[in-house]
């Protein structure tokens, strides 16, 4: 048995730099051969997260958004069209009507398709990838997951995925380790899963609460990652705008395995595993965007590197203790008599 890091477990040591100001720095990343974002930032495809105002403010800041597929096939290309962006993503399952899915999918210009399971180390997986590449050869992006282990990112890249979803259990509002007890923490699963000797690129999902964070999963591997609750309770996320006694502005955010979830898009629950909650209202997506932009920036300069790659090969974690948590954390202490 070994121990395995979550990212509040380890800090990178900051090193020489030369950067003069944060616009030198590039965090742009290729998902594959023809496409590129502008930042390595890709929102999850959640009913509660994207939907089309979603999709075309993600494109808008250079990161990519994936339309849930929680609804019938028909509504899904209806959102993907609404985006009206140069390409657009978009998620489906592995049972039941994905192929379906995909291809209508495809006839509403979607070159871009997630193959969105919770445990995507299975041969549902492997069948649909396989049947998916037979239907489209190399013309469509494969994205799959999500895996936690390299031998399962390996085996999603050898049944053909062109990026890969690590990270099983750490979502903030998933409760797969509490019910299944499974799962690694995601920083362990992109250190080890950045191993692989496939050209597959890495998408970190799930645990990252601040640009810190997505700093610290770049570092370690990822070339992108995809967040839920940072861009969750934003005016372009799905859902109406609430509020309470107090006026306080609030939106809905469910793991797609909660139990409301469930029944909303299948009409029944069964072995939930994620929670309803309610999340602060925080504005325009864009404002959220330009501050986890600032903060990646801001995070590559203080290892010198001016990208992605140069972060990735300068990087030097070390673990800290406990206390060092307490101490990396806002901790001012006043007192009066």
């Amino acid at each position: 048995m070994h121990k395995a890091s979550s990212f509040d477990d380890v800090l990178l040591v900051p090193k020489y730099s030369d950067i003069k100001s944060r616009s030198e720095v590039d965090i742009g990343s290729f998902l594959d051969d023809t496409i590129y974002l502008g930042a390595p930032v890709i929102s999850s495809p959640m009913d509660t997260v994207s939907e089309s105002e979603m999709l075309r403010a993600m494109y808008s800041e250079g990161g990519l958004g994936v339309a849930h597929r929680y609804n019938t096939i028909e509504e899904q290309v209806t959102l993907v069209k609404k985006a009206t962006i140069p390409y657009t993503a978009a998620a489906i399952g592995v049972t039941g009507d994905y192929e379906a899915r995909a291809c209508a999918l495809w006839d509403a210009g979607t070159r871009i398709v997630c193959l969105d399971v919770a445990h995507g180390h299975h041969e549902l997986v492997k069948r649909a990838l396989g049947t998916l590449r037979d239907i489209f050869g190399t013309t469509i992006h494969l994205m799959a997951g999500n895996v936690a282990t390299l031998e399962a990112f390996n085996d999603l890249a050898d049944w053909g995925a062109n990026s890969i979803k690590v990270g099983i259990g750490g979502g903030s509002i998933c409760s797969t380790r509490i019910i299944t007890g499974h799962g690694v923490p995601t920083f362990q699963s992109i250190v080890d899963c950045s191993y692989t000797d496939r050209d597959a690129k890495l998408i970190a999902d799930g645990g990252i609460k601040n640009s810190g964070d997505i700093v610290k999963a770049l570092a370690a591997g990822a070339d992108f990652v995809m967040l839920g609750s940072m861009l969750a309770g934003t005016t372009e996320s799905p859902g109406e705008l609430l509020s309470n006694e107090k006026a306080e502005k609030y939106k809905v955010y469910r793991g797609m395995a909660s139990v409301d979830a469930q029944r909303d898009w299948r009409g029944k629950s069964s072995s939930p595993e994620g929670v309803s909650t309610i999340i602060p209202f925080k504005g325009s997506v864009g404002n959220v965007m330009k501050d986890v932009i600032g903060g990646i920036r801001s995070g590559l300069s203080y290892t010198g590197a001016r990208d992605i790659r140069e972060l990735q090969d300068r990087a030097e974690f070390i673990v800290q203790t406990s206390a060092g948590q307490m101490e990396s954390n806002t901790h001012i202490l006043w007192s009066y008599r």
